[in-house]
């Protein structure tokens, strides 16, 4: 894959996974209706949880395909990358509500590696990606992630590092 792809590819991930996060920041509370709609399952945890909202999902599907242009991509690409993005999170999220893990918890891989895995799948025809193409921009999102997690925390744009 060549290096400005690749750059491309981590840079709408890095809009569809923040842009729920300074959502948050902007709007606090307001249109932060939850995804749920607060839906518990079988064991009596939530579907998902109140910090996945609605707001969030919108917000980074959107903002993902409108920065497509700049970098020179399909708006289907945008979308995929967005919506893939925020089911990945919620995957996520469903898993950790299973595990009786709290929003914001941390689980090292299941926090990064849903969020790119699944919109790389989605892109992968459309963008001519091979397995190893899309496991190099997961372990560099996962990597990333992580560094870039413990700075937005320190400066306190995030509640948790992770």
């Amino acid at each position: 894959m060549p290096l400005v792809l690749l750059l491309k590819l981590l840079a709408l991930l890095a809009v569809a996974n923040g842009t729920p996060l300074f959502a948050k920041k902007i709007f606090g509370s307001s249109f932060a209706w939850p995804i749920d709609g607060g839906l518990r399952l079988w064991d009596g945890r939530p579907l998902f949880g109140a910090s996945k909202t609605i707001r969030g999902v919108v917000l980074a599907v959107a903002l993902t395909a409108a920065v497509r242009p700049w970098l020179d991509l399909d708006a289907s690409i945008g979308l995929a990358i967005g919506g893939g993005a925020m089911a990945g999170d919620l995957f996520s999220s469903f898993c950790k509500r299973r595990a009786g893990l709290k929003p914001s918890s941390r689980a090292t891989g299941l926090d990064q590696i849903p969020e790119a895995l699944f919109p790389l799948l989605l892109c992968r025809l459309w963008l001519d990606l091979t397995a190893l193409d899309i496991a190099v921009v997961v372990a560099v999102f996962f990597l990333g992630e992580i560094v870039l997690s413990r700075l937005l925390h320190q400066l306190r744009l995030r509640e948790q590092p992770y």
